[in-house]
């Protein structure tokens, strides 16, 4: 039965769940996009907010001592959902970093082109690689794993039931900092392979024929090469996003045991 009566108390806590819910949904992938516009993401966050309040009863009242004590918790509840959010969000910047890599390797990394989902500068490989995760993170449901790990948190951390413990905190970024160097090599792999052999070859033509100019050739050479691989790798992106959607959950948990 849905209980729609409104005291100060149960709107006090309402905009508690409202302020999480808000907070997660303005840096979470999918949900959180740029080019999203502002009213969805109010909405849409006002809509789970009601949902969550008939789930999510208080029961009891909660203790804060006049505006400050109220802000205090106004302001946990913010941090926390920003940091669910960021942990889901952060795991993007792996394909984006690899896709920098790959820029490097077959010659494009001056040719940048503006994103707007980031509305920041970033490489042509790395945002066609960031828009192929975020197809596949729609298609695998990924997004409902995400909103569903929102909504499990209130089981573990109830409203101004969070206890930031920083150094748990900063042990999960460090972690996530190595996965991302792991991770992000283990996807720019075949590239790299091809280019190291492609600069051995042209290493003894230049050896055995000086006479042409393997600067000019190598340009060229590199360019065809790399989309040439991109263009037969693309079939492993079902595989790069099991790596990024699994690193997104082992983020999650760990900066949730982190508040807690």
């Amino acid at each position: 039965m849905v209980d729609y009566n409104f005291s100060l108390y149960t709107f006090e806590y309402f905009l508690m769940i409202l302020v999480r819910v808000a907070a997660f949904v303005s840096v979470a992938p999918f949900f959180g996009m740029n080019n999203t516009p502002n009213r969805v993401k109010v909405g849409f966050s006002l809509f789970v907010a009601i949902i969550l309040f008939q789930s999510v009863l208080p029961e009891g009242q909660l203790e804060y001592t006049g505006v400050i004590g109220f802000a205090i918790i106004i302001l946990k509840e913010g941090i926390t959902g920003l940091l669910i959010g960021f942990a889901a969000n952060i795991c993007n910047s792996i394909i984006v970093f690899s896709g920098k890599l790959i820029d490097m390797e077959i010659g494009l990394a001056m040719a940048n082109m503006y994103d707007p989902t980031t509305r920041s500068q970033s490489g042509i490989t790395g945002t066609m690689y960031n828009y192929f995760i975020m197809m596949l993170l729609i298609a695998t449901d990924m997004h409902h794993y995400i909103l569903r790990a929102l909504v499990d948190t209130y089981t573990l951390l109830p409203v101004n039931g969070a206890i930031f413990e920083w150094d748990h905190l900063m042990g999960s970024m460090v972690m996530f900092v190595s996965d991302l160097m792991v991770i992000g090599f283990q996807i720019i792999l075949p590239i790299f392979a091809c280019s190291m052999i492609l600069n051995c070859i042209l290493g003894i033509m230049a050896k055995v024929a000086p006479q042409m100019n393997m600067f000019a050739v190598g340009m060229q050479l590199k360019i065809l090469l790399g989309f040439s691989v991109l263009f037969l790798t693309v079939t492993l992106l079902p595989i790069v996003s099991d790596f990024i959607f699994t690193e997104m959950k082992r983020m999650i948990v760990s900066v949730v045991e982190g508040m807690y």
